[in-house]
Order: structure tokens, then sequence, then C-alpha cells
């Protein structure tokens, strides 16, 4: 898998990421099985950018990718969970 640098602080990641919308959110109902079933496949294929937000449901991305990457062996490669800044709601 290639790799980039995202940002000015060296953190590389993987050229393609993997978008988690559909795993908590919005496409019906959840299969957790199969979330972290699709994780790990990404994993072993190179993916170490995961595509995570708040409006998918507060943390709910976050708490996958931790189930996931806690299931599985260490193979030495970090995952790098991405949110967007400020996306979580706020009550005015």
């Amino acid at each position: 898998m290639n790799t980039r640098i995202l940002g000015s602080e060296g953190l590389e990641v993987s050229e393609l990421g993997l978008g988690c919308t559909g795993m908590s959110e919005f496409y019906g109902r959840l299969d957790e099985r199969e979330a972290i079933t699709t994780i790990h496949r990404a994993l072993d294929l190179g993916v170490n950018f995961l595509d995570t937000a708040d409006a998918y449901g507060p943390f709910t991305n976050e708490k996958l990718v931790g189930r996931a990457s806690r299931a599985r062996p260490s193979s030495g490669t970090s995952i790098w969970p991405m949110r967007f800044a400020g996306s979580q709601t706020r009550s005015a």
C-alpha cells in the first residue's frame, strides 16, 4: 500500500482509507461482526487511515475501531482513526 504524509507533523497514512459511516449509522441495522471483519480486511491490505466522525453517532465509530484493534493480535501497524474537528453535536 502506498502511503503519504498527512499534515506537517509527519503522520504517515495509507493513500486509501476506509470510510466507516455505514458501520454505525445511516444504512440500516448495525452488524458489528461484519464491520470488524471489514476493518480487519482493510488492515490486512495495508489501510491504516479510517474515516470516522461524531456525526455517525457520538464516538460510535471510534469505539468500534477500538474494539476491532483490540480483537486482533498486534501486527505493528498503527491505526489512525480520523474525525472531523468540531463535528460533535452541541446543544444551543
